[in-house]
């Protein structure tokens, strides 16, 4: 048996994060991450700050989910400090999460068929990429959505245009349809990195990675923060593989455009000019639950008679999922731990708060 070292310095853009393969050949036995290289006591940062100032922290926990976090920060805040949301607000929210959700899963789909060879396939998702992160631009002023959610409040430049949207899911539809097609990507998916459905429930494993493993975890469902528009279907395979978890960013894409077109047709045939919403009561402590394109987050906070932060909890997704890695990598070989651990993709950012 043999060790591997790998990292944590890694190459290109990727955060740190050191692993440690068992091998036989090239059968892994098992597989130690060791994390935590990127702690900046993010936590800690919050206190003594008022809400509105706690925005910018929480938007760059993990800087590809600005969005969810920074909405799962905004809604502890409101429940916290009884702060009325408008319905209109709320749809914004909700259209702008699944905008985050669009570019990371195609973002995800190209990378995946990259790892296998299918490099024109990577080339195709980052082009339809590019024009996401454009869309998100007009919508918000920012490529990464940041800046358009404060507690109580969502300010968007303009609402994105439905018809673009449609054309980039047919575009994505065409990407996932080539990658199927191909027999080496399906060879490569295929069987690859089982998790089963009991390994990722022992784990408590959140977002794609349970869903792919046939557990129907959402909080879009379980814990709504807006009670129309959102998706109606979770979608979720049962095989807990690299494919699977494929085919759930596949399904998440076209039902994340479907989603957008519906919030923004329920928008035009309501009249928002009167608010019905009222301030709820100020306990001082909140809770705000948020599914993000990686799995469920949440945020507590807690405020003193001053009204500034002295306490703010995070748990990202990651946190859960990245305990799953080594499961489903036992018995695969150490040349698809690259695929493997983009299959996952999970946030070193997030879990080394």
């Amino acid at each position: 048996m043999y060790e591997i070292p790998v990292g944590p310095v890694h190459a290109g853009m990727i955060e740190p994060g050191h692993f440690r393969f068992s091998v036989v050949g090239e059968t892994i036995l098992n597989l130690k991450a060791r994390l935590w290289f990127v702690h900046k006591g993010i936590e800690k940062l919050f206190q003594g700050r008022r809400a509105d100032a706690g925005v910018e922290l929480a938007e760059r926990v993990s800087g590809d989910t600005a969005v969810g976090h920074n909405l799962a920060f905004c809604l502890a805040v409101e429940d916290a400090l009884g702060i009325p949301v408008p319905q209109a607000a709320q749809r914004s929210r909700a259209i702008l999460l699944e905008l985050e959700r669009l570019y990371n899963h195609v973002t995800d789909i190209g990378a995946l068929c990259n790892d296998v060879g299918h490099s024109i396939l990577n080339a195709h998702a980052q082009r339809i990429r590019e024009q996401l992160l454009r869309v998100n631009d007009e919508v918000t002023g920012h490529r990464l959505l940041r800046g358009a959610i404060h507690p109580g409040r969502t300010t968007l430049v303009r609402p994105p245009d439905p018809d673009l949207l449609t054309t980039i899911g047919a575009d994505i539809a065409e990407v996932v349809a080539l990658a199927l097609d191909n027999s080496v990507v399906n060879d490569r998916f295929t069987g690859t990195a089982v998790l089963a459905a009991t390994q990722a429930a022992d784990l408590g494993t959140l977002g794609y990675v349970a869903r792919a493993s046939g557990l129907t975890v959402d909080a879009r469902q379980d814990h709504p923060f807006l009670r129309t528009g959102l998706p109606r279907t979770v979608h979720s395979r049962t095989d807990g593989d690299v494919l699977s978890r494929f085919l759930v960013r596949a399904g998440e894409i076209q039902e994340s455009i479907a989603a957008i077109i519906a919030l923004l047709h329920d928008a035009r045939d309501r009249d928002e000019t009167p608010s019905t919403t009222t301030a709820g009561p100020v306990s001082g402590t909140g809770v705000g639950i948020v599914e993000g394109w990686r799995g469920t987050i949440v945020h507590r906070v807690e405020f003193a008679a001053d009204g500034t932060l002295t306490r703010v909890k995070i748990v990202d997704p990651s946190f859960f999922n990245w305990p799953a890695l080594p499961v489903a990598l036992a018995d695969t070989i150490v040349p698809d731990f690259p695929l493997v651990n983009k299959s996952f993709n999970l946030s070193y950012a997030g879990n080394d708060l």
